[in-house]
């Protein structure tokens, strides 16, 4: 596969806010248990067996780590450096061994055909270029490597939930830093020339009605 190298001035870039920041850092800090409540068959399923050495999109404050087996060692793809406090004291907690790359999904810092198994959940959504990440991620997977994913996606036309995410696109993106609702991720995945792709669309019944509809699942490279 041929790694594309975006020129420095037309890559990605993330600016951390001082005030969102730290709010997002302390909601999935503080809601972390609510989000794994509403996600966690799904996640378990698609997060199942990884390999001692994975690669998590968006790493967060950790909420991920509960899928990694013992000794785990877990390279976290993380821009967000109010995020790392607390993601550094939960995988401390949980023995794995972490190593944080703040650089943007759309530019990992890896070399081709390096790992064996990509994570990501709730991180799609908010990136610059969804397609641009996908094809980092198969860029940076070995053949026959795992895309394990759980991420919510854009409701299905003329439904309340549909409504809902277009009616609060804005102020929702800008609380949570770029988090778009109405993303079709699911096309982005299929259609991102992987060798495999089992995904499966599901709902939730949260309050946060925008964020209801999602999908999770593994892309084989």
């Amino acid at each position: 596969m041929t790694t594309t190298t975006l020129p420095d001035a037309d890559a990605p870039q993330f600016t951390p806010h001082p005030v969102r920041g730290r709010f997002n850092a302390a909601f999935f800090g503080g809601m972390g248990w609510l989000i794994h409540w509403h996600l966690r068959r799904h996640k378990a399923v698609a997060f199942a067996d990884l390999p001692a050495s994975v690669v998590e999109l968006g790493a967060g404050t950790g909420a991920n780590l509960r899928y990694l087996p013992t000794g785990a060692r877990l390279i976290a793809v993380e821009p967000n450096p109010h995020m790392h406090p607390r993601l550094r004291r939960a995988a401390q907690r949980r023995g794995v061994d972490l190593e944080i790359r703040d650089v943007v999904g759309e530019r990992i810092d890896l070399p081709d055909a390096s790992v064996d198994a990509v994570i990501s959940s709730l991180v799609l959504c908010s990136v610059s270029d969804p397609a641009a990440v996908v094809a980092e991620v198969r860029r940076i997977l070995r053949p026959s490597g795992r895309f394990s994913f759980a991420e919510h996606v854009v409701a299905r036309r003329r439904t309340p939930t549909r409504w809902a995410q277009r009616l609060l696109r804005r102020p929702w993106a800008w609380v949570f830093e770029g988090c778009s609702c109405e993303r079709d991720l699911a096309s982005v995945i299929e259609s991102a020339g992987f060798a495999s792709v089992e995904l499966q669309r599901y709902r939730i019944h949260s309050a946060f009605l925008p964020f209801n509809t999602h999908i999770a699942g593994t892309a084989v490279s």
